[in-house]
């Protein structure tokens, strides 16, 4: 079994230890985090486990294999250079730094080194991506032409965390700003940018960006974390839709479940599965053959994910150039704020300290 220790034992925390207790790869040898519940949270979880509130502890344990890296973005530096000189494999959140000189610092020393190191592009480990990335290569729908993504829900709000991570469109949009970059195979060449600034918050919490790559496919991406929050039934609308010369692609989730649909010029192929959220299980299996393997099996890269962030912050960026119409009132931020601490089923919530939250 591979050692690993895991430091930030919030929302993505609890989810990887959750599916590194379940594997057998791996054995859970520290959890770290600096808030005290959150530390008896995570001697329930996994009592075999060290929990401490000093990440070197894990830093200094040559017996561990691999950090599992969960805290906020502005610490990933520092543990991401501690890794690498101790000689550990790595699997981090994204975005590796709070800022993109630091993530292309990163990005460099990653690549001088012979350690497996991986970050949470969750797309990149779902399946209904890669059946409409194979069906794209296969030529079923001709030449690939437009790629338009679209996120929004009632998520994450201002004021609730995150805040290294940078507003929602770098948050949550930059995974997106990667599968369209995945989808066309090519690199970013121009873009233009839209954002609002809902409920008069200073940072706008929804925005469009579209463009062209390298290769000459549009793409346009929607993310919005303003979607129905005080509606008495949340809802979400969270779509790809791809568009070739031939033919379309397209795939739409309820989170519980995902449906493909290939409309190629010679098979038209419908299929629906289980959502699974963000693929941790595939994740830490995949992690840990690689390590076992000794060479990246499929897993996203540091570079992958240093590009979407870089594109993420421009594009958002330019959408601050482009005017922002402020529609709303501070109060209405605040019954949202309001709500969402009082709820126990809703999108992105921040994690509680109860176990079975």
């Amino acid at each position: 079994m591979l050692k690993i220790g895991i430091i930030g034992f919030g929302r993505m925390g609890r989810m990887f230890v959750k599916e590194i207790l379940k594997n057998p790869l791996w054995q859970l040898a520290y959890i770290c985090d600096c808030n005290q519940n959150s530390r008896q949270a995570a001697a329930l979880i996994a009592p075999e486990a060290v929990i401490t509130d000093n990440e070197d502890d894990i830093f200094a344990d040559t017996s561990v294999n691999a950090v599992g890296l969960f805290a906020l973005a502005d610490s990933r530096f520092s543990q991401i250079n501690k890794a690498l000189k101790s000689g550990k494999h790595i699997m981090a959140e994204k975005p590796v730094a709070s800022d993109t000189r630091t993530e292309w610092a990163i990005a460099d020393a990653v690549e001088r080194s012979d350690l497996i190191v991986t970050v949470n592009l969750f797309n990149r480990n779902a399946w209904y991506h890669k059946d409409i990335i194979d069906f794209i290569r296969s030529g079923e729908i001709g030449e690939l032409a437009i790629v338009r993504i679209a996120h929004q829900t009632p998520g994450h709000m201002p004021q609730e965390g995150h805040d290294p991570e940078g507003p929602a469109f770098h948050d949550c949009g930059m995974h997106y700003v990667d599968v369209a970059r995945w989808y066309a195979n090519s690199e970013y060449a121009s873009y233009h940018a839209q954002g609002v600034r809902m409920w008069s918050y200073d940072i706008p919490w929804w925005i469009q960006a579209h463009g062209t790559f390298q290769n000459g496919v549009v793409f346009d991406i929607t993310q919005g974390f303003v979607y129905g929050h005080l509606a008495q039934v949340q809802t979400h609308n969270c779509y790809v839709d791809v568009i070739g010369t031939k033919g379309i692609a397209r795939m739409t989730h309820d989170f519980k479940n995902a449906t493909v649909e290939l409309h190629g010029v010679t098979q038209t192929i419908i299929k629906t599965d289980a959502f699974k959220d963000k693929k941790a299980d595939v994740m830490v299996d995949l992690f840990g053959r690689s390590i076992l393997e000794g060479k990246n099996l499929g897993l996203p890269t540091v570079r992958d994910s240093v590009i979407a962030s870089d594109m993420a912050w421009k594009m958002l960026h330019d959408a601050e150039k482009n005017g922002l119409p402020c529609i709303g009132k501070p109060e209405e931020m605040e019954e949202i704020l309001a709500r969402r601490r009082t709820m126990t089923n809703g999108y992105g919530l921040p994690a509680k300290n109860n176990v079975n939250k």
